[in-house]
């Protein structure tokens, strides 16, 4: 596969100085008369003055696409990985499936501080004040460089004892697990960096940048996926390795691309290594007052998952393939909530930039409002087309039909979910992290993993206790997120 890097780099050099502008928040003024955040408290329905649906729209969608289109074909390489990794039988999509929270609860120390850096850099540019927002993405990638650095370590040490934590109960979904694992921590440090990359961009609203080199890094990967699973066009066979090999190298060429954009000077962002990378504790504190907050929800998630995980994997190999699977499902599902998650997250940010709370919240408003028509789409797909969808990853008879089954609960959290992912992703672009970590506490840490375990043990409802417990969470969740955001107080957190 030949790709034209030079060619991608001509088109980066050929961008505007300026990174694609958001034509409401251009229009408006600081310090006008709305610009009093204690008159904002309520949700307001009212457009601001001057502003039309049809602008606020357009930028909604003006960020959520790229973004959609990014997170879209990485969880479509994902499901391609499952899916050729399913041909080597139920053992193997346990033996992956076992390595994700693992994997997760490593990267959630700089992915934590990538919510600090997004929401601070969107800040920065709604203030119009390019240098700080430099200043955070040098400093961003300093912490995560360390942070990724010990994770990797971490991984490959403890690699074997984390997937039999995971509750690998047979010699072989131990063996490959572990080595899917080792494999994935070599490529850590680039996964990390090319995720800091891409969430300060997002943090200005330069979406589609972020969508060509994932693209090119998906395609990347599945060709070697093709190649090195089962030994096609001349590639060694290696099996479970193989799958996991190909996600690095797909990685790695992302992390190069991801670089040369922040390193060249005709973007809002640039990467000034002449400035060096001493730590700049005042910035790294603006980092960590919005980052820890969102590494202690991460941790509860993780550890709620984890926990959630290993009630499921009681259940036995074909069982958790059957949730592997339509998890895997459930995860692309995610892709339209949590794209309109980023403009909620960079409209927001930079509304309060320019002290315009009024803006942040009809853009907020307008995102749901799209999230939600796409969600009731998603809900009949999943509802009337459960069989076919799963059958793409298994020919085991028990499985597919389980897995219908199953995609039940998805068509049922797919408005749940899209409201919480765009409401979440607002008051992160707030800096408003504290409340999002209660709430995580709350519900997947406490109600999720609590509930499965009882629907499982005692009810003896199998899978489909473990899902209701998922739709119990999930509801709860997004009450309770919906009930900050109206609140108002994300308005007046200081960053």
């Amino acid at each position: 596969m030949n790709i034209d890097f030079r060619g991608f780099l001509h088109r980066l050099r050929k961008q505007k100085q300026k990174d694609p502008a958001v034509m409401a928040l251009d229009i408006v003024e600081v310090g006008s008369e709305t610009d009093n955040y204690g008159q904002h408290d309520k949700v307001s329905k009212h457009i601001p003055e001057g502003i039309t649906s049809k602008m606020l729209y357009k930028d909604v969608v003006g960020i959520a696409w790229p973004s959609f289109i990014e997170m879209t074909l990485t969880q479509l390489a994902s499901m391609v990985d499952m899916m050729m990794v399913g041909r080597l039988g139920s053992w193997a999509i346990t033996s992956v499936g076992l390595t994700a929270q693992p994997k997760f609860l490593l990267m959630l120390m700089f992915m934590a501080m990538n919510v600090g850096a997004t929401a601070l850099v969107a800040r920065y540019k709604g203030e119009g004040s390019p240098e700080k927002a430099n200043r955070i993405l040098r400093q961003a990638f300093l912490l995560t460089f360390v942070l990724s650095l010990i994770g990797s370590i971490l991984g490959v040490i403890f690699s074997e004892n984390m997937v039999r934590f995971m509750g690998a109960t047979e010699a072989i979904t131990l063996e490959q697990g572990t080595i899917y694992l080792k494999i994935q921590m070599l490529g850590f440090v680039p996964l990390a960096l090319t995720t800091t990359a891409t969430a300060t961009l997002r943090g200005v609203g330069n979406t589609r940048i972020a969508m060509a080199y994932n693209l090119i890094s998906n395609l990347l990967n599945v060709f070697f996926n093709y190649g090195l699973i089962h030994g096609n066009m001349g590639f060694p066979k290696m099996g479970v390795a193989g799958a996991s090999l190909a996600t690095v190298i797909g990685q790695t060429i992302a992390f190069v691309l991801s670089i040369a954009v922040v390193l060249r000077g005709n973007h809002y962002l640039h990467l000034d290594i002449k400035k060096g990378f001493k730590p700049d504790w005042q910035a790294m504190k603006s980092i960590f007052n919005i980052g820890i907050p969102s590494m202690i929800e991460q941790a509860f998630m993780r550890t709620g998952m984890i926990l959630y995980v290993k009630t499921v994997a009681s259940l036995g190999t074909v069982a958790y393939a059957t949730h592997q699977i339509c998890m895997n499902i459930q995860a692309m599902s995610f892709m339209t909530g949590q794209a309109f998650g980023v403009s909620s997250t960079s409209l927001v940010g930079q509304s309060l930039g320019k002290r315009r709370p009024d803006m942040a919240q009809a853009y907020t408003s307008h995102t749901r409002r799209v999230g939600l028509v796409i969600a009731i789409l998603l809900v009949l797909i999943f509802f009337f087309l459960g069989k076919p969808i799963v059958s793409l990853y298994t020919d085991e008879v028990d499985v597919i039909a389980q897995g219908a089954k199953i995609l039940m609960f998805v068509a049922l959290v797919q408005p749940l979910q899209s409201s919480q992912f765009i409401l979440a992703g607002a008051l992160r672009g707030a800096g408003d992290t504290r409340a999002t970590a209660v709430i995580s506490f709350l519900t997947i840490l406490l109600i999720r993993p609590i509930l499965a375990k009882y629907s499982i043990d005692v009810l003896g409802w199998g899978l489909e206790g473990a899902w209701f417990a998922l739709l119990v969470d999930q509801a709860l969740r997004s009450l309770l997120v919906l009930l900050r955001f109206n609140s108002g107080k994300w308005k007046r957190v200081k960053v």
